[in-house]
């Protein structure tokens, strides 16, 4: 039955949510009714967490769980922590932004039919998605925001959502603004917050899920625990956060035949305290702790 249910678990939720999702934006208050159909994705993984872990030890108390929320609070909008932490901002974004932006090209293929332009701009937001999200990695300027979300010791449902202010504006910026550009519709930015929201959530959860050929396609848990690895070589890998296509055709897929990583998180140091966690990255001392640098002598 385990087995059984470790196959089903990141399909069913993700269609569980696409599905929802169709019957929420149908309705006349699509948001309110996303924040329905999410919270019960949610809970359904969190359900999941318990019945059927990944690892046993992630399910204890790390401490973090207050800050955790309150980054996704502040990060996400609360409104989004209302929808169970994860992403209701996308959607408000596209329908307050949207009708504001000025710069378009018109070009966007309005005359197809919606599934394949809601496919072709979650391609397009990847992109960006993308190097928003290896460039955090790989210049320290960026990594002293992204860092925070790497500090965690275990993967949850709940951490879903833990980013730096500084660093969700970053990737908003080059994933999004793309898309207004070439005039996305209201309904495209809907369907990819939905998108992300369901693989951001089921990414992170601690579910011993089996994904196979899903995942040459997508970012999943399998995937994603790599990503958070303390060894580098593993850890500056998969950095899609929806879809592996730019790590293949960029050569940062990583996916071993062993069971993913456990052993998780950075070798510097975060603050412990919520608004010492956002002010760190804006200090020189702060940013030797999240670097694991030795503080320089004043002699």
């Amino acid at each position: 039955m385990k087995v059984l249910a470790a196959f089903l678990v990141w399909p069913g939720v993700f269609v569980f949510g696409l599905v929802g999702s169709y019957f929420a934006f149908s309705s006349p208050h699509p948001i309110l009714a996303f924040i329905v159909v999410y919270f019960a994705a949610f809970g359904l993984l969190a359900l999941c967490e318990r019945l059927l872990p990944y690892e046993q030890v992630w399910l204890d108390n790390d401490g973090e769980t207050f800050n955790d929320v309150a980054h996704t609070l502040l990060t996400k909008g609360m409104v989004e922590a209302l929808s169970g932490l994860s992403a209701v901002f996308p959607m408000l974004a596209a329908q307050i932004l949207r009708p504001l932006a000025g710069l378009e090209f018109g070009i966007w293929p309005n005359g197809w039919p919606m599934f394949l332009q809601v496919v072709l701009a979650v391609v397009v937001a990847e992109f960006g998605l993308y190097w928003s999200h290896r460039i955090a990695h790989e210049r320290l300027f960026f990594w002293r925001f992204h860092a925070l979300h790497h500090s965690v010791t275990r993967l949850w449902v709940v951490n879903t959502g833990r980013f730096h202010f500084m660093d969700s504006l970053f990737k908003i910026v080059l994933s999004q603004v793309p898309l207004y550009m070439m005039g996305a519709p209201v309904e495209v930015f809907l369907w990819v917050g939905a998108v992300t929201a369901f693989i951001g959530i089921l990414t992170h959860c601690n579910v011993a899920v089996r994904t196979g050929v899903l995942d040459y396609v997508f970012s999943t848990p399998r995937l994603h625990r790599w990503h958070h690895s303390k060894d580098l070589r593993e850890g500056n890998t998969n950095y899609g956060e929806n879809i592996v296509v730019f790590d293949m055709i960029f050569g940062t897929f990583y996916n071993p035949d062993r069971p993913s990583s456990t052993d998780i998180g950075i070798s510097g140091t975060i603050a412990t305290g919520f608004v010492s966690q956002l002010t760190q990255p804006f200090s020189r001392k702060g940013v030797s702790e999240i670097l694991g640098r030795k503080p320089r002598s004043n002699r």
